[in-house]
């Protein structure tokens, strides 16, 4: 049987853990071949951004039908797309591919607090990307730029601004809740029809660096296997909880370290 292929359209990540690298070794280590569009190439550590360089949305569309035009792609990851021209290059170069599963990663700021999306982007991101998305994935602070409302301090809140995202015949959404505060970090998982609740131990590390970007490539991975969309999303958070408990033993960088994508792979420092 061919290996099943999913394509991520993202930012290059020059600290290696977050977007495009991410991606990469994400879904790698799930047993998915990677393609990759590239929309911008970022100078990054663990620390900071120190600056970001965008790829042309005529370039960026070339990317995407040339590597569709070769390669049998299941599932595609949408990640960092920076402004408008690049939104609006990738939703009209993906109308063409409409069979094709999309999970989209709304991201805004990286972890270092640096803006990955400028600001007069959010509705064309609204507008243009979210009818053609399967599933969206974003944070707490995402999600309320995208419903117009405060970030939700508690899970009723949360419950509250998820059904300010739901839409008719729109996407599912994996609405994640790691920003509050708990042992338990609680996700809330709309299916098109009924919320989950998905319940997982709170990892206490710093090294977390890259986990919105690994979990929607997981999701990605998943449903590049023919997995349910529920399937594909708990196995996603099963394996990032496995990468974030063992991401201390990386020891990567003086900020914000990367997780572990390799934890089922690599043997700990020392053994």
């Amino acid at each position: 049987m061919a290996v099943p292929i999913a394509l991520t359209i993202a930012g290059s990540d020059s600290g290696g853990g977050a977007g495009i690298q991410a991606d990469i070794k994400t879904l790698s280590a799930l047993g998915v071949y990677a393609a990759s569009v590239i929309t911008a190439l970022t100078a990054q550590n663990t620390r900071k951004v120190q600056s970001i360089f965008p790829v042309s949305p005529d370039f960026i569309q070339d990317q995407i039908h040339t590597v569709f035009e070769d390669l049998d792609i299941r599932a595609i990851k949408i990640g960092m797309l920076g402004d408008t021209t690049v939104i609006e290059a990738v939703a009209t170069a993906l109308k063409l591919y409409p069979s094709v599963s999309i999970v989209l990663d709304p991201v805004m700021v990286a972890k270092s607090g640096d803006k990955l999306l400028q600001p007069d982007a959010i509705d064309s991101l609204r507008e243009q990307l979210l009818p053609l998305a399967t599933i969206l994935t974003p944070n707490l602070p995402e999600a309320a730029v995208l419903a117009g409302q405060n970030e939700p301090r508690n899970l009723v809140e949360m419950k509250d601004l998820l059904e300010k995202l739901m839409q008719p015949n729109g996407p599912a959404i994996l609405l994640k809740g790691g920003h509050l505060a708990g042992a338990s970090s609680d996700d809330l998982f709309f299916d098109g029809q009924e919320t989950i609740c998905l319940a997982s131990p709170r990892i206490e590390t710093r090294n977390s660096h890259g986990t919105g970007c690994t979990l929607s490539a997981a999701i990605a991975a998943g449903l590049a296997k023919n997995l349910s969309l529920y399937e594909a999303v708990t196995t996603a958070k099963e394996y990032l909880t496995k990468a974030l408990q063992g991401a201390d033993s990386l020891s990567v960088g003086k900020g914000h370290g990367p997780v572990h994508h390799f934890h089922a792979f690599w043997e700990s420092p020392g053994k």
